[in-house]
């Protein structure tokens, strides 16, 4: 927060000097009825923008022809809905003189006269319903006459389009992004029906002090380009020419609080006329008046959540999000655990300086779902299971909803099979993690009444302490899977490679969608492979294809961990075989056919009983 005093003096000595300040070009960076309405720096949409879009009178901003989805410092994320007459020339148009598709594209071609050479090889279950909606030509099971393009350059920023142009293709059917997730996560997203543009600044570098400059080739013509950040510790956009970067957590600037645009969190805004030879004592007083108002309203937003939580009967505890922020300075990188899908983890110590998890969601929090928001935390409050992580409070601010975990130290299950952490885990331990998950799912389907769907089971959310005591995470809140009813039916979301393959089909999620998704797991614990890996052949990038060819056809000992071999007990062997094939029942296509996770637990339970290990 600006300190009074220093804000006042500093608003008296720029009506004192108003010639040093030249006027900039004005740029409109609102557009009514979008969400967010406040676009940040360097877009607008007026001619004086830096990087123009538009804005359509139904509060859409689009770039060009494309609907744009999401803004970040350095990245668009725009819509590119699938249709098969679209020309392939179009792809062109998304190269601009500040932005281009990024590296992390794979654009599906259709009618190509070259083959593709490096293909994005993503599995066609993954992709097949969404090209039979609009008919592309697609089989069961092949893409048809749709070729995948993927550059699968880490190298390279930037999606080469002469590389594209050379195949020939008449018509660009639609975009998807493949992007490997960090370290913490080890898994690969997919986003269907987008393109994602990087975007710069022409010429070298003007960011302000606190700013690291990264400077690059324009892809487009070959001109100098730059983005700008903040280091650590700083806020801002680290743009001179904006709001360049400061010490501290985020505020208002003074071109916000004089258009009114203040409302808590750091919005770009423009200094265009803040200050001209007419500017007075009135407008001083007018901006005080606007410091002393705003910050009364953040109080009484303040109290506002309290009153909120109260009345949803909320019983865990609420902090005060500037303690959640001040405690993980200012949500810092050097701070997080990780990030996926649906939010930020960091690590931080509360109150009672007791090192705790905190999960920052993306975009949860607006007036349409607070209730279901409200309701989710109570119904996950009330969750007590010895493999469940426990949620130990909560945060909310204007923009921002937090959830505080108990923190476990000996990372994720995926980093010690993947041997990012230790040497490996011997079967008896790999087997009670199995167990101990399978017991925590069967206890949110059955005991949980309505119950949770987790909707995301996978390795990297089987957390670890250091004696290896298990607990499933990242549950619920930010998965939409609690129902009363059998089943509910939403688009598909999770993980790639954990995914049941009916819930892309006919978009009908059950308890049976966790069964799945389950057996992948025990086949990793099985296999220490990946769910999804693209340095494998084409029909074993899917670790659960390759699973079920192998368990199939009597070949398990062809992917069993090298570390658990030589397996010379023929208990161990015994109990290897019979979780497979458990792995194989829970992987079956029909959910049908798939058992319940009560069963399952029984199941792997009876299997340690039977063979004392």
């Amino acid at each position: 927060m600006i300190n009074l005093k220093l804000f006042i003096s500093i608003l008296i000595s720029i009506s004192t000097f108003p010639s040093i300040i030249s006027p900039k070009p004005y740029c409109n960076r609102t557009c009514p009825g979008a969400v967010p309405e406040h676009i940040p720096y360097p877009f607008g949409f007026s001619p004086g923008c830096e990087i123009q879009l538009n804005c359509t009178p139904n509060g859409t901003v689009s770039l060009g022809d494309f609907s744009v989805q999401k803004f970040n410092h350095d990245e668009l994320l725009v819509n590119l809905p699938t249709k098969c007459t679209r020309a392939a020339e179009t792809l062109h148009s998304l190269y601009g003189d500040h932005y281009a598709p990024t590296s992390d594209n794979a654009v599906l071609l259709q009618n190509c006269t070259q083959e593709m050479g490096t293909t994005c090889t993503v599995p066609a279950t993954m992709i097949q319903p969404y090209l039979e909606v609009i008919d592309c030509g697609v089989q069961s099971g092949v893409y048809g006459n749709v070729s995948c393009y993927y550059s699968g350059d880490r190298r390279s920023t930037f999606l080469d389009y002469g590389s594209v142009e050379t195949k020939g293709c008449r018509f660009l059917v639609s975009g998807m992004v493949i992007k490997i997730v960090g370290e913490d996560i080890p898994a690969v997203s997919l986003n269907v029906q987008v393109v994602k543009l990087g975007w710069w600044m022409k010429g070298h570098c003007r960011c302000s002090d606190g700013g690291i400059c990264t400077e690059f080739v324009s892809p487009v013509d070959g001109g100098a380009a730059y983005r700008c950040r903040c280091e650590d510790g700083f806020v801002g956009d680290g743009y001179k020419d904006n709001l360049g970067c400061r010490k501290g957590s985020s505020g208002c600037n003074p071109s916000e609080f004089l258009f009114g645009h203040c409302k808590g969190s750091k919005r770009a805004g423009v200094l265009v006329g803040v200050v001209t030879i007419g500017v007075s004592s009135i407008a001083c007083a007018c901006l005080i008046y606007c410091y002393i108002r705003h910050h009364a309203m953040a109080k009484s937003r303040g109290k506002s959540s309290r009153r909120l939580c109260e009345t949803k009967g909320i019983t865990i505890p609420v902090y005060p999000f500037k303690e959640v922020e001040r405690a993980t300075n200012g949500f810092s990188d050097k701070q997080k655990l990780g990030t996926g899908g649906y939010g930020t983890v960091y690590k931080c110590k509360l109150r009672k300086g007791e090192w705790v998890a905190i999960k920052r969601i993306k975009h949860r929090y607006d007036t349409d779902n607070i209730d279901e928001v409200m309701n989710e935390i109570n119904l996950l409050s009330s969750v007590s299971h010895p493999n469940l992580v426990r949620l130990l409070g909560c945060s909310f601010d204007k923009d921002d909803q937090i959830l505080v975990y108990e923190f476990m130290p000996n990372g994720t299950l995926s980093q010690h099979l993947q041997k990012e952490r230790g040497d490996g885990l011997p079967w008896p331990v790999r087997l009670t993690i199995a167990i101990d998950i399978a017991q925590a799912i069967a206890y949110l389907h059955s005991t949980m009444n309505p119950p949770i769907y987790h909707r995301d089971v996978k390795s990297c959310n089987i957390l670890l302490d250091y004696n290896f005591t298990t607990k499933l995470a990242d549950f619920g809140l930010s998965k939409l899977g609690i129902t009363e009813s059998s089943h509910v039916s939403t688009a598909p979301r999770g993980t790639p490679g954990y995914l049941d393959p009916q819930y892309h089909q006919n978009f009908h999620l059950s308890d049976k969608s966790d069964v799945y998704s389950f057996g992948v797991v025990l086949v990793e614990i099985i296999t220490a492979l990946k769910a999804v890996d693209f340095s494998r052949r084409h029909s074993e990038i899917n670790l659960a294809s390759l699973a079920i060819d192998r368990i199939g056809k009597g070949n398990l000992d062809e992917i069993i961990d090298p570390f658990l071999k030589p397996i010379n007990d023929v208990s161990t062997m015994n109990s290897i075989r019979k979780v497979a094939e458990v792995a194989f029942r829970c992987l079956a296509y029909d959910s049908d056919m798939r058992p319940p996770m009560t069963e399952v637990a029984s199941e792997l339970q009876q299997i340690r009983t039977t063979n004392i290990l």
